[in-house]
């Protein structure tokens, strides 16, 4: 127990000197720069910019209520947020602390699908290097890797935002060079437009082919910031230049780079969450891109990708815009699972208590979850999305599992669409105390760590010993 325990904090410190310094050793995650030194979450001095408010789950007693429901998805903004705050010198805003968004921005080794369908399940149980009484359940869920040799034609509109807030080389620069490098590894067949706006909106670059890299890269490299930001009336241009170079059975996606300001038209969360709503059926998704420190408005960058039918990535640095649109690209770009959710059930005979680290702004209710109409997150190619619960198994419970492994303590279920036909699927997954180790492996172990690190920059009541 000395030893596990030893190593755990031994690996913790090495992800917080991977997140400050840089060193590209932990996982595959692109991590750069010196940094100054970090200090906790302190509430006066908070960041002015906006966050979603995040509540976190509390411990559920299984014989009350014994299932977890939300909203699947592999966004991973927080963990670069985290990052430039640091850079900047900033105190870690407790609300841009999302875990799950910490734990997903690595991949790990799980079972890939096998048999036709877009997702599988995994599952490890392990003890909670925390918290000495419980253990650690991660559901993992891996998508299939698409053949890019035969890949979908894309149509691409990068949506700018060239407003005043936008100067810079961390902002309007950033995404420029970000966008050009995209531009460089896309195929000569698919369509680019390019439309920005500020105080008005405009399409600069409408229906260029893929071939004619050298002009997209040029266009990007005009632009040029000034004046407010007009937000929603560009995503409603970017939308019906979208839908007029629409390529039946292709990608059809805006992607959006802005610091999510917008200070013209609709402001309103609301009315955001209305307005790309209605977008969702057009056979069109949404990447979001978020830049910039000060003004940003995380909030609604967030709001938009969720509703959209989106994903959403920050970036921080060109080596983060790198690893999301070149290296990343196919899972980036390429949906396999539409309206992803996940029902964890557990046990109550087995499991006195669980709780769901992270995924607070993404909790559904049971009938959400039945509800084949309601939107849910997307999963792109050969992605992987882990949920971590830290749960307290009943007396007895660990004693009864080395006579019978094969006890089930918990099952998953997921529900999910095909992006083409929006055909339903649903996957399964049962879990027993086979999968139960006092060590974790290497994967378990690093979610561990990452999950740990998040508490603690929460300075979460759960952070444990």
């Amino acid at each position: 127990m000395y030893m596990k325990r030893t190593v755990f904090v031994i690996v913790s410190f090495m992800l917080a000197i991977c997140l400050l310094q840089g060193c590209g050793a932990a996982k595959n995650g692109d991590m750069y720069y010196d940094a100054p030194d970090m200090g906790y979450y302190n509430e006066e001095n908070a960041p002015s910019y906006a966050y979603d408010e995040v509540k976190e789950n509390d411990f559920t007693v299984a014989e009350v209520k014994n299932t977890s429901t939300f909203s699947l998805d592999r966004n991973t903004t927080g963990y670069s947020i985290a990052r430039q705050q640091i850079n900047n010198g900033m105190k870690i805003a407790k609300d841009s602390v999302r875990v799950e968004e910490y734990v997903n921005y690595f991949s790990y080794s799980y079972p890939e699908p096998t048999d036709g369908k877009p997702l599988a399940i995994s599952g490890k149980l392990f003890d909670c290097p925390w918290n000495a009484e419980n253990k650690l359940f991660t559901v993992g869920v891996s998508a299939k890797q698409i053949d890019f040799t035969d890949k979908k034609q894309n149509n691409l509109v990068f949506l700018i935002d060239v407003s005043g807030s936008m100067f810079g080389s961390d902002r309007l620069g950033l995404i420029q060079n970000a966008f050009t490098m995209l531009a460089n590894n896309l195929d000569n067949n698919d369509v680019v437009s390019i439309v920005t706006y500020a105080g008005a909106t405009k399409v600069v670059a409408e229906g260029v082919k893929g071939a004619e890299k050298a002009r997209i890269c040029n266009i990007l490299q005009d632009l040029s910031a000034g004046g407010s930001t007009a937000g929603a009336s560009g995503i409603q241009l970017a939308y019906e230049v979208a839908a007029k170079y629409f390529i039946q059975g292709g990608n059809n996606r805006v992607m959006l780079a802005t610091d999510g300001d917008f200070n013209v038209g609709i402001r309103n969360k609301n009315q955001l969450n209305d307005f790309i709503s209605s977008k969702r059926e057009t056979g069109i998704y949404l990447s979001v891109f978020g830049v910039g420190m000060g003004n940003t408005r995380d909030d609604i960058m967030e709001t938009l990708a969720k509703n959209g039918n989106g994903n959403y990535g920050y970036l921080d640095s060109l080596t983060e815009a790198r690893k999301l649109l070149v290296t990343e690209m196919g899972g980036t770009l390429e949906t396999v699972a539409k309206d992803a959710k996940i029902n964890v059930t557990f046990n109550a005979d087995k499991v006195e208590k669980f709780r769901l680290i992270g995924y607070e702004n993404k909790m559904m209710s049971e009938d959400d979850f039945n509800d084949e109409n309601k939107d849910a997150g997307e999963i792109g190619s050969g992605h992987t999305v882990t949920a971590v619960y830290e749960i307290k198994l009943k007396d007895g419970a660990a004693d009864i599992a080395k006579i019978e492994d094969n006890t089930e303590f918990a099952s998953a279920k997921i529900k999910c669409k095909k992006p083409d036909n929006n055909e339903n699927i649903e996957i399964d997954k049962t879990f027993d105390f086979t999968i139960c180790a006092e060590t974790p492996d290497e994967d378990g172990a690093f979610i561990a760590c990452v999950t740990e690190f998040g508490l603690l920059l929460r300075n979460s009541q759960y952070k444990g010993t």
